[in-house]
């Protein structure tokens, strides 16, 4: 089994399956009121660059649920990743103190090379290229709802970003029927979709037409136009963007009682109308709350078959 979860596609579909179920299960235990503390006297060090609220909240609340300890290391802590030392010295240290390493950085490579010279687990808590804890607290919601994840069609419609990517590589190795709809020039990468092919008895299929893409969906997604770091395109964005917000004409043209997700924050008023993340449709504060429940189950995992 993998050590570590840097991104979905590094992990089998019954791994993710797994992980799934634990999810589930651990979440009825602790909604009536049963504990695990099976991590008791467990560290989890959180090396984050950029900033946090859902992730990080969840990841200590899971890890002290579980019976653990958490330490919030910010950039200034540690000087930057790769800047006051290089992160091989970082993380042969923390190899040292901790059970398990969180990372939430601007570079992919950041947390690649983390895990390289880590002798505990390092889970990617969002890089510019995969959030796989995200897309995989979206499939535990829409399994919830659905009490199924095979033939369910989500159809996300933005920027072919990391959060993307990484329900690309969830929905194809599930069974899901994934539709994106995007700008020109903002697409998934097209190396990315042939990566796909493989994955799995899901289906992934791009387009242009947003109106096109949410026919017959279930669930209609969508994440911000302009991501951390990106701040300096934020107006062309929004121009590039025009068409493409999920608004109350266009969960209509689904043609069904079609769901509402979003990873949050929200932009309301450009990338989502304020009126469908209120609307019954909604179910974007399920999502977020069940970023706690796999988070939870993927310490438990990763720690306990070290």
């Amino acid at each position: 089994m993998a050590k570590h979860f840097i991104q979905i596609e590094d992990y089998s579909i019954d791994q993710l399956q797994l992980l799934l179920t634990m999810s589930a299960e651990l979440k009825e235990l602790y909604r009536s009121g049963g504990r695990d503390t099976c991590l008791a006297g467990k560290t989890m060090a959180m090396v984050f660059e950029k900033p946090s609220s859902r992730t990080r909240i969840s990841f200590q609340v899971g890890m002290a649920q579980l019976g653990g300890a958490a330490i919030y290391l910010r950039t200034e802590d540690f000087g930057g990743l790769g800047k006051r030392e290089p992160i091989s010295d970082l993380t042969r240290v923390l190899n040292g103190y901790v059970d398990v390493i969180v990372a939430r950085t601007f570079l992919h490579e950041s947390v690649l090379e983390l895990a390289q010279y880590a002798a505990v687990p390092v889970i990617n808590a969002l890089t510019d290229r995969a959030h796989p804890c995200q897309a995989m607290a979206d499939l535990l919601t829409i399994r919830e709802l659905f009490d199924k994840l095979e033939g369910v069609k989500l159809a996300y419609i933005g920027d072919g970003n990391n959060v993307a990517r990484s329900l690309a590589f969830a929905c194809k190795k599930l069974g899901l029927n994934f539709v994106t709809a995007s700008p020109k020039g903002y697409e998934l990468n097209g190396n990315l979709r042939d990566k796909l092919q493989d994955q799995g008895p899901g289906t992934v299929t791009c387009l242009t037409d947003p109106r096109e893409a949410v026919q017959k969906a279930d669930v209609i997604y969508t994440d911000t136009w302009t991501s951390m770091g990106q701040e300096d395109q934020k107006q062309k964005r929004i121009r590039d963007f025009q068409g493409f917000q999920v608004n109350r004409a266009l969960l209509q043209a689904t043609g069904r009682d079609t769901k509402v997700m979003h990873c949050l924050p929200a932009y309301r008023g450009l990338e989502i109308a304020d009126d469908v993340i209120e609307s019954p449709n909604s179910i974007i504060f399920q999502q977020a709350e069940n970023r706690l429940h796999f988070q939870r189950a993927l310490l438990k995992y990763l720690i306990e078959i070290r």
